[in-house]
């Protein structure tokens, strides 16, 4: 059984999931072999949407996975459909670039409980021929890292020789470490910790709770009728929040009003810039991402702790026997750069190679997908370092 057939496709007004042409499928986990999630619960099958970028070198360790943040996909580089919109990071993957395709081999997949081609609470259970909705079991960043090694065996890669993402995409990186400590040699992480911070977790819960207060969202059985387009919108204007800094939004807006020229201050529906450009960010979400899946993978961010099973978090730590190296960004209010950088000296005293850069940045959480020519010069240092 495969589940070409299930495939996102759009399930409410005003949702316009991607279509996947030239990108790649794998499936696992098919019946009668189930996928054991960490909580204990089995699903299956599985199927994993996929891209990878380069050549793969004949002894097989030019590898690199990079690991995509809260809403991002496969796509990290040029997308195989020139109609596309770029990759998330596509100004540091290709020929000469800090990811350089002439030399590693990229890989990047989109996660387990993702709506972008990916099993999530958006796919169809093959028991019920509906979608999953909020009967989707809850899955970890353990769980999407197994997942993706599970890829990396079916493409017959054995180790990888880095791994790297940020925010949500850097939990998997870290992950990687301590999970598969012998099958990766570098880790990069970026503006993130080894597990999630109580406010992080109190911001996702506002997010959350803004989807699901939304009388559309009718206890995630949406599909096919009104969408919760409200309480998307509201949840990604809270998070981007939290991406930002004052520095960002002072320079960028100030206390402009949106049209400034002709706007009357004292009408209770005049907008100020930043009120514009926030709704406009939630608006935008709407259009391509599934609200039930803003709750599993916020859910999973929140259960976030590579402690979680061993002794201590120490003993998860003291796993690992590459090198690990952790950005911090000095505006980032979500991960603040002590956390980060905090971090790293655990590792270190944990006898983990760990290294600790901070980038400048005035553009806060989300510098590490603004600031490019920043992160090439770190990223390639990194890279090509003995």
């Amino acid at each position: 059984m495969t589940i070409h057939d299930k495939i996102i496709k759009p399930l409410a007004p005003g949702c316009n999931y991607p279509s996947y042409e030239g990108e790649h499928y794998f499936t696992l986990a098919e019946p009668p072999d189930p996928f054991m999630l960490e909580s204990g619960v089995p699903i299956g099958p599985i199927t994993v949407n996929y891209q990878t970028y380069g050549t793969l070198n004949p002894r097989k360790d030019n590898a690199i996975y990079l690991a995509h943040a809260l809403t991002g996909g496969s796509v990290v580089g040029t997308p195989p459909c020139p109609d596309k919109e770029e990759g998330w990071w596509e100004p540091l993957v290709g020929p000469g670039k800090a990811f350089d395709t002439d030399r590693y081999f990229i890989i990047c997949s989109n996660v387990l409980g993702g709506c972008y081609g990916s099993t999530g609470p958006a796919s169809l259970d093959f028991r019920t021929g509906k979608p999953y909705g909020m009967k989707f079991p809850v899955v970890t960043i353990r769980d999407m890292v197994r997942v993706q090694k599970a890829l990396l065996d079916h493409l017959g890669i054995e180790e990888l020789f880095a791994v790297a993402g940020g925010s949500m995409g850097g939990m998997q990186a870290l992950e990687w470490a301590i999970t598969y400590p012998r099958k990766v040699q570098r880790v990069i992480a970026i503006a993130c910790s080894g597990r999630l911070s109580p406010l992080g977790i109190a911001f996702n819960q506002a997010g959350r709770k803004a989807i699901m207060s939304d009388p559309a969202w009718q206890g995630g059985k949406y599909h096919g009728s009104d969408f919760p387009h409200e309480g998307l919108c509201l949840a990604r204007i809270i998070s981007t929040i939290t991406y930002r800094s004052n520095e960002s939004f002072e320079k960028r807006f100030g206390r402009t009003l949106q049209h400034e020229r002709e706007a009357n201050p004292f009408a209770f529906q005049e907008k100020f810039a930043v009120e514009s450009y926030l709704q406009h960010q939630g608006e935008k979400l709407t259009h391509r991402f599934d609200p039930n899946t803003y709750l599993y993978l916020t859910k999973a961010m929140d259960l976030h702790d590579l402690g979680r099973g061993y002794t201590s978090f120490q003993t998860a730590l003291k796993r690992y026997q590459g090198t690990v190296f952790l950005v911090g960004i000095n505006t980032d209010i979500l991960f603040y750069p002590g956390e980060v950088g905090g971090l790293a000296v655990e590792m270190r005293r944990c006898g983990v190679d760990a290294r600790y850069k901070e980038l400048r940045s005035p553009h806060g959480h989300d510098s590490f997908l603004i600031e490019f020519e920043a992160m090439q010069s770190l990223v390639s240092e990194f890279l090509t370092q003995p």
